[in-house]
């Protein structure tokens, strides 16, 4: 009876992007000195990449921290959506309030009236635009309401046809050298209505009941706020107003709430939001930010780039070991995926870091710029100016998303082009005179 032999199994060749591979890469990456100084490049490229995707987040981060900043403080000052037309001089203004006040997700409806007024206190003369306010509608300007004492909101609306205390921006206050207290005259270019008709240009003196700031310092050098009663007394604008603003809980769904508003208001009202109003404004944000995000991404590919030069010289310094994998079996597709690995991993790892480092300085930039401020005794972001007491710095997880992806696809885009040289090396003649 003859023994049957077992069969022998054959060996399963390695798929890609195998261990061997993998370990293969990174011995590479390790070479010494002598071996033509890979380490050293590899080492240079990783910071490179780092601090430019570092720099990509941290800058993005800082710009949508203005951006939301400033726009939150202009939309608390002007609000998010606006209702005029014919609307406002029709008997059923009162009703159509009432169903803009039951619309889901609107929050404030306040009546007001805008007019340009001339202005002069101490001997100096500006122009200024006068506001005409429910005083119990204050609330709806946030900015404008916290930075008013006590005793200014209290004394807002009171006296006959809401009385002759005035609320002055800081800006304005401090041009024409007045305090609270201290009587302010306004020229109305219309006047009041009399029994005997309009008596045309209107002069009369106020007194200043507060100073606010609005958190924008050309809101506050340009506004007053006046009594909704008086404004309309004294611009001849008797039981008028020019426009209903809106706030609503989120400005960002403007767009959704046109539609009830619209049909609240009726066809004889003209509904737009704060897009229209300061489209402009936002247009320029956007392509500021579009702009910067180009110019910041060509420095992250440039960063990148440096990977072409380590793995360049990885490969003619590796010349020799790429022929006898070649002759002992290894693919060319093997030997792309080698150095490929090579770069890509240098790519990863200096992503990541700058991606750890970017997230660490944009949570942490008030602390590091109170610190700097004091080691260098002086103050690096004047609060007076920028109505701000720290830099601010708002993480969009949608920009870390791509940037990361960005630098990710350029790293390997950058050790692809000299592994594509490597798989192609021909171990004859790479072997010719060795």
């Amino acid at each position: 009876m003859t023994d049957a032999t077992p069969a022998v199994k054959p060996t399963k060749p390695a798929g890609p992007f195998s261990a061997w591979e993998l370990g293969l890469a990174v011995r590479y990456l390790r070479a010494k000195r002598k071996e033509g100084g890979i380490a050293l490049i590899a080492i240079i490229s990783y910071v490179a990449i780092a601090l430019a995707v570092m720099a990509l987040i941290t800058v993005m981060s800082i710009m949508a921290g203005f951006r939301a900043t400033l726009l939150d403080r202009m939309l608390s000052f002007n609000g998010h959506m606006y209702v005029s037309g014919d609307l406002l001089r029709s008997p059923e203004r009162d009703a159509a309030v009432a169903r803009i006040k039951a619309v889901p997700g609107v929050v404030f409806v306040t009546p007001m009236t805008n007019d340009q007024s001339i202005v002069r206190a101490g001997g100096a003369t500006t122009g200024a635009i006068v506001r005409g306010i429910a005083p119990g509608d204050l609330k709806s300007m946030q900015y404008v309401y916290d930075s008013l004492t006590p005793a200014a909101r209290q004394s807002f609306g009171q006296g006959d046809y809401g009385g002759d205390n005035i609320l002055i921006g800081k800006a304005l206050a401090d041009g024409l050298g007045l305090r609270v207290g201290d009587p302010i005259t306004l020229y109305s270019p219309t006047g009041a209505s009399s029994a005997f008709g309009n008596l045309g240009g209107l002069e009369k003196a106020y007194r200043v009941g507060g100073v606010f700031t609005s958190g924008t310092s050309d809101f506050d050098q340009a506004f007053i706020f006046m009594p909704l009663e008086q404004a309309q007394l004294f611009y001849g604008k008797e039981s008028v107003w020019d426009v209903i603003e809106l706030k609503i809980d989120q400005p960002d769904r403007v767009e959704a709430l046109r539609i009830p508003v619209q049909q609240a208001a009726g066809q004889t009202g003209l509904v737009t939001d704060w897009r229209d109003r300061l489209a402009a404004f936002w247009g320029a944000l956007k392509v500021e930010r579009v702009a910067m995000s180009i110019i910041l991404g060509l420095v992250v590919a440039i960063a990148a780039l440096n990977i072409i030069s380590g793995i360049v010289m990885l490969v003619k310094n590796k010349t020799r070991d790429i022929a006898i994998l070649r002759t002992v079996g290894a693919s060319q597709s093997s030997m792309l995926r080698v150095f490929f690995l090579s770069g890509a991993m240098i790519g990863v790892a200096g992503t990541l870091t700058g991606l750890i480092l970017g997230l660490l300085f944009c949570l942490n930039i008030g602390s590091i710029q109170h610190f700097l401020e004091f080691v260098f005794q002086t103050e690096l972001f004047n609060a007076d100016v920028y109505m701000l007491d720290a830099v601010p710095a708002l993480v969009d997880p949608v920009d870390v998303f791509w940037v990361t992806v960005w630098s990710f696809f350029m790293s390997c885009v950058a050790g692809l082009i000299p592994s594509w040289q490597a798989a192609k090396l021909d171990p004859v003649e790479a072997l010719r005179y060795e």
